[in-house]
């Protein structure tokens, strides 16, 4: 649906009367703030990535490590592919995410639009769907628990650091890019005066772009226009989404079955060799006494992955048959999927601490299984199939049927975008 936008004070929400889906909010523009909030989480976030995390004693023998040396170790126990995943989500993106936000807020709060400003704003949002710092936090509190049974533990440095990281990031997160966008067009509407809105009358063809969120006829003869304010590629559906949708959740699906069946860890100790699957996990905390960490982990490493599944293979076989059947509920299927998608890294991220801390040569060493391979690939595959699932595919047999019984700009407003 298209509305015209207006104003919202802070910690207003503007929603779609129609799926109820949040279509943006009232966000101060205190640029000082961002500033500060982004500088301060940079800070932190330097600190938690080069400091030990935690420090491992058992009789005399210590052992100790940083989220860098974790990926190191999988990197060299041949978990090429676990080792770079690792990385991208918990370095590489809320670096990528924090850096690029800074750069832009700087020149913003200068009063200067930086030399790449469409490019970089679109790095932030597209890092800010990949970073899982907050899901690493828990990984790191349930390996904590975990290795106290077996070790005395030390807190160090990194461990708090990672606990103000994640409360930082979510002040920073609930921050919408999408008001650096405007505060851009205020630096050019300053400089020059002459630019003025465009109305669009209803009705009108126009394409929204999901980038920066600009209301634009398409205009040119390309196939795949672009938006004339950040450059992004605009659709008025994204190309074969049933079909990428379907591929990637088969393929998930088939890895889902050796990511439970193979082990996810292997325990050489003086006892011999002992195979980890994520079902042990689970029951290991649960006999131990740990049933909530337990349920954690069930839910995070069992249950999600199937219910994104299955709830993903409903959603493109009702859009597949142009169901009008329950579009709202479904719509908001859609974006429990979206938000809950990244958690099921969990046991990724404690399956890497592990491996890094249990590194007791006369005593015990945790190496990296096949299983956690496949299990990253699963979370990953079904986090880009949700990606590529359209979801106003949804509503579009819902807008069919109801064009022949009523006019086609009812509820309907004018937009406006900068010319």
């Amino acid at each position: 649906m298209l509305y015209r936008k207006r104003p919202l004070r802070p910690r207003e929400k503007a929603r779609c009367v129609r799926c109820r889906s949040v279509l943006y909010r009232g966000t101060s523009a205190d640029l000082n703030r961002v500033v500060a909030l982004t500088l301060g989480a940079a800070f932190i976030f330097l600190i938690a990535q080069f400091f030990p995390i935690v420090e491992l004693d058992v009789n005399g023998l210590t052992s100790s490590a940083t989220l860098l040396g974790a990926i190191r170790v999988l990197w060299h126990e041949q978990m090429h592919v676990v080792a770079t995943m690792v990385f991208l989500f918990t370095m590489l993106f809320p670096a990528i995410e924090l850096g690029s936000l800074l750069y832009v807020s700087l020149g913003l709060r200068l009063g200067v639009k930086v030399p790449g400003f469409s490019l970089v704003l679109r790095a932030v949002q597209t890092a800010r769907a990949w970073g899982m710092t907050e899901v690493l936090m828990i990984g790191i509190l349930i390996t904590v628990i975990k290795m106290t049974s077996l070790a005395t533990v030390v807190p160090r440095p990194g461990l708090f650091a990672f606990g103000a990281l994640t409360m930082m990031l979510a002040i920073v997160v609930s921050f919408d890019p999408k008001a650096l966008w405007n505060a851009g067009d205020d630096l050019a509407r300053q400089a020059l005066p002459g630019i003025r809105y465009k109305s669009f009358e209803p009705g009108d063809a126009l394409l929204p772009c999901h980038s920066c969120g600009l209301v634009a006829p398409p205009g040119g003869t390309a196939r795949h226009p672009h938006c004339v304010r950040c450059g992004a590629t605009l659709h008025g559906r994204h190309p074969d989404s049933i079909n990428r949708t379907w591929a990637l959740l088969i393929a998930a699906a088939i890895l889902y079955i050796p990511a439970n069946l193979l082990p996810v860890m292997y325990t050489h100790s003086l006892f011999g060799v002992e195979d980890d699957t994520i079902m042990s996990g689970v029951v290991f905390f649960w006999t131990s006494g740990s049933k909530g960490l337990a349920i954690i982990i069930f839910i995070a490493s069992v249950v999600v992955p199937m219910l994104k599944l299955a709830t993903l293979a409903l959603l493109a076989f009702t859009a597949q048959r142009r169901s009008r059947w329950r579009p709202e509920q479904r719509t908001k299927l859609y974006r429990m999927v979206e938000f809950i998608g990244r958690w099921s890294m969990l046991d990724i991220f404690v399956v890497t601490l592990t491996v890094a801390l249990v590194r007791f040569d006369a005593l015990a060493v945790i190496t990296a299984g096949p299983g956690a391979l496949a299990f990253g690939a699963v979370v990953v595959l079904t986090m880009l199939a949700s990606m590529q699932f359209d979801p106003r595919l949804i509503w579009d047999p819902v807008d069919d049927a109801a064009k022949p019984h009523q006019p086609a700009v009812k509820n309907l407003a004018i937009g406006e975008h900068h010319v």
